[in-house]
């Protein structure tokens, strides 16, 4: 059964609900359960905080009993989202029928720390370059939780996003991530940047966790012709050695995947990536995660080598920390999201 508890809100900013004696941060999307306002009575789902998750520990609302049970639903949209739970609601698909495709570039990410260095990197490389976001699984589903998102619409880094498959609440919705990724031309796009939402699942087994969600966004641009890159997960100093030098969740998507993709890496690495320092943990270094990649990708992926600048994203107040380590402290992490981003601009200017 679901963890579900009542509460009152007893503050909006942040959201906080007192349930018994605890006061406990909370999160409502309020395109699904409407406004929030002190003193309003909310059931929440507790389960994440009390598991002590990381980026999904809060309480999420769940129905808000003082002014939520009179929303006015859909008119004449008949495609369902969430659908056969108690949250299903309709969505008007963005999928088109037929017609020539504009083949567009698909940057495809790996988790969701790599968007804003990504499309910040594209937007310099080319500026106006029209890249959009399609939000798939992986994640978090709601496609408003991202402030990265909210973020980088205000600036024009990113020009609009798709919500596809079980991920909801974009500014359009596509019921499949091909589907999604078919439609970007017709909505003006010039290059895709392909992820989950914030948060990522995770089983520490090769299969089970939310990575995998970039097998499925390559094969379904590689399927529809589009020209296909992959960023890969690299991290100077994650305290996981799965994910130190080369995570494993890029190797295994690269291992699967049915075709050839294009995989960005960043200049300073390839000559030496003197991204470290000397007290680097063993299997961090960057030349150890170059090594890898190049065995990996064997002559069956291209390796494209771009310029970055950590220094000028640094300073630029997008998002410069990945689960609470610094740019400093974790500088491969964020070369390979801008080189991903500089690749998927290059790309784009030759289709």
């Amino acid at each position: 059964m679901l963890k579900l508890r009542r509460g009152e809100v007893v503050g909006t900013d942040p959201l906080t609900v007192q349930i018994d004696d605890e006061r406990r941060p909370a999160w409502a999307d309020t395109g699904l359960v409407g406004e929030i306002a002190e003193g309003d009575e909310v059931v929440v789902n507790t389960e994440a905080a009390d598991l002590g998750l990381g980026s999904g520990g809060f309480d999420v609302v769940h129905v808000n009993l003082t002014r939520g049970l009179d929303g006015p639903g859909a008119r004449d949209d008949h495609v369902m989202k969430l659908n056969y739970t108690s949250l299903q609601h309709p969505v008007a698909p963005v999928e088109r029928d037929g017609g020539e495709r504009r083949l567009v570039p698909v940057l495809v990410i790996p988790l969701h720390g790599h968007l804003a260095p990504a499309a910040w990197a594209a937007s310099q490389a080319r500026p106006g370059l029209k890249v959009g976001f399609v939000q798939g699984a992986g994640g978090a589903l709601s496609g408003h939780l991202s402030k990265d998102v909210t973020d980088l619409r205000a600036r024009e880094l990113i020009c609009g996003h798709v919500t596809a498959g079980a991920t909801f609440g974009g500014e359009e919705e596509a019921i499949s991530l091909v589907g999604a990724l078919d439609a970007v031309g017709d909505l003006g796009w010039e290059a895709v940047i392909a992820g989950p939402g914030p948060g990522i699942l995770g089983s520490e087994t090769r299969l089970g966790h939310g990575g995998m969600a970039a097998l499925d966004a390559a094969h379904a641009a590689l399927a529809l012709g589009m020209p296909t890159l992959v960023s890969p997960r690299l991290s100077s100093s994650d305290p996981r050695d799965r994910h130190r030098g080369l995570s494993h969740h890029t190797e295994t998507v690269l291992k699967l995947v049915l075709g050839t993709v294009r995989v960005p890496v960043p200049e300073a690495e390839v000559e030496g990536w003197p991204l470290l320092d000397a007290d680097a943990p063993e299997g961090g270094s960057p030349q150890a995660a170059l090594d890898s990649l190049i065995e990996l990708c064997g002559g069956r992926h291209d390796i494209a080598v771009q310029r970055i600048d950590l220094g000028g994203y640094a300073d630029s107040g997008l998002p410069a920390s990945t689960m609470g380590r610094s740019i400093s402290e974790d500088p491969l992490f964020f070369a390979a999201a801008l080189a991903a981003g500089r690749a998927v601009a290059d790309a784009a200017e030759g289709v």
